[in-house]
């Protein structure tokens, strides 16, 4: 299989963080109030053709059993690229022994012209040596070119089945579209007959969850702020199922481990962690030990709340200036990572700062609520 030697450049990593989830979160509020009748889709076919359809992921999509075709092709090519990566180490091996071997050879060689007698044996053993040696490279080489022939065989049977199916696509949608037509219609016709018993239908119930809900246009503000920037950061999830999906193809097909996946996914997540977490305070998300806390009444609960605002005040302005120092000193420095990717790091810590303001804001509007709850005369407030 020939190699992928791609290294994603830092503009193209930096504008992924940003494109993909606005254009997630666009697509999602489009779709927002819309009733859908059917899931599938060509186009999501065609997706699954072009991401996965080496393992017949399309054909599945498709409910079409066609699809298992596909997997033993791709274990054996698997199986066949793991057995590459072995003799392609022999070889390696072996070829490092040759040159040991030959210059063995060379320096026996020399004393033996100097007349030294112990360097003739030694000499003969170099050369048996070096005849073992080169044997196994050519045999483990040998071993090279087979198994490439094998791996790229199976590739271009796999490849010739996904153009064939290709142009199958859109046949085999239709079919599975009125398969499923059918069976919604068949489904349809069994509910006639289905009785309900009255007062036993699902119901939706609210529960008195303690929250005290403020007409304050700049908690509204907060509140809205720390729900975009959580929504728009959940959706970084979905590079890295492409990033480490891809990850996975170049290493173990084609033999073509990245030096940018790992790290940019671990980068993405630690800035998701820190920019949610105003979010994640809002929706009270965030782990606690409530064992006791949840039996007391909510007027107690408020005064706990103030009592821990304290630790938590001073959590977060830690953060945020240790953070900022961080952030300050990376700009002026322009620092990167120390990989051979070198990704910049001043984004990476001004998250922190980011994430710590957030937080402390969301965190400011939970305090006022508390003090308005000790404040109120009604007790069930």
């Amino acid at each position: 299989m020939p190699n992928i030697n791609f290294t994603l450049p830092h503009w193209m990593y930096w504008l992924g963080l940003v494109l993909v989830p606005a254009f997630a979160m666009y697509t999602v509020r489009k779709q927002r109030g819309k009733e859908v009748d059917n899931i599938l889709s060509k186009k999501i076919a065609y997706l699954l053709w072009f991401c996965c359809g080496f393992i017949g992921m399309h054909r599945f999509y498709l409910k079409n059993s066609w699809g298992l075709v596909y997997i033993p092709l791709f274990t054996l090519m698997l199986l066949a690229n793991v057995q590459y990566r072995t003799a392609l180490d022999l070889t390696s091996m072996a070829k490092n022994e040759i040159s040991i071997a030959e210059f063995d050879i060379e320096l026996f060689e020399r004393k033996v012209k100097k007349g030294i007698e112990s360097a003739q044996t030694k000499l003969e053993t170099a050369k048996q040596t070096f005849e073992t040696t080169k044997q196994n490279w050519e045999k483990e080489n040998a071993g090279i070119v087979s198994w490439t022939l094998k791996v790229r065989i199976l590739a271009i049977l796999i490849a010739l089945f996904l153009i064939i199916d290709a142009f199958l696509i859109p046949k085999m949608y239709k079919k599975c579209k009125e398969k499923e037509a059918l069976e919604a219609l068949e489904k349809k016709e069994a509910e006639k007959y289905n009785y309900v018993i009255p007062g036993q239908e699902s119901q939706a119930h609210e529960t008195l969850t303690g929250k005290v809900k403020i007409q304050n246009k700049y908690f509204n503000y907060i509140d809205k702020i720390n729900g975009y920037v959580g929504e728009f950061v959940c959706y970084w999830a979905i590079i890295a199922v492409f990033v480490y999906y891809y990850e996975v193809l170049v290493r173990y097909v084609f033999n073509s481990p990245t030096n940018w996946a790992h790290e940019g996914m671990f980068l993405m997540f630690g800035m998701q962690y820190v920019l949610a977490a105003g979010y994640t305070h809002r929706e009270g998300a965030h782990v606690h030990v409530d064992v006791l806390y949840r039996l007391f009444p909510t007027r107690v609960k408020a005064w706990i709340d103030i009592f821990t605002f304290i630790f938590f005040l001073i959590f977060v302005v830690a953060l945020f200036w240790t953070g900022w120092i961080f952030a300050a000193d990376s700009i002026r420095v322009m620092e990167v990572s120390f990989t051979e990717w070198a990704i910049q790091y001043w984004p990476v810590k001004l998250s922190l700062c980011i994430g710590a303001l957030l937080l402390f804001l969301d965190g400011l509007t939970k305090i006022v609520k508390d003090i308005y709850i000790i404040a109120a005369k009604e007790e069930g407030v």
